[in-house]
């Protein structure tokens, strides 16, 4: 069940509507501290769904719900799990969320 629904749950990160998607990148937010390393099955999944777009996005607030994620992700989980996808987003990422991701690398 885990899988199905952070499968329907990523959808929402991609969501066209700003307001749905900045809610998702809140909840996942808070989800993370409560989830910690039970995140590791779908992580590779969820990274690229909380990267891609929204951190470089031009709105505000979807823009500092997706850094807070990212944060909050380095601070709960295993730093082994997020390198792997974190170096294959920076490779292939431009502009404010290359820079963003390279930061959190180093």
């Amino acid at each position: 069940y885990f899988f199905q629904i952070f499968d329907a749950f990523k959808s929402r990160l991609h969501d066209s509507n700003s307001k749905v998607n900045q809610v998702a990148l809140e909840t996942m937010h808070k989800m993370i501290p409560l989830l910690k390393d039970n995140l590791s099955p779908v992580i590779n999944m969820l990274i690229p769904a909380i990267v891609d777009n929204n951190l470089n996005s031009k709105n505000p607030g979807i823009y500092a719900a997706a850094t807070n994620v990212i944060q909050a992700l380095c601070q709960h989980l295993d730093k082994y799990l997020l390198l792997q996808p974190f170096c294959t987003k920076a490779q292939f990422l431009n502009g404010r969320a290359k820079q963003d991701m390279t930061e959190r690398l180093a």
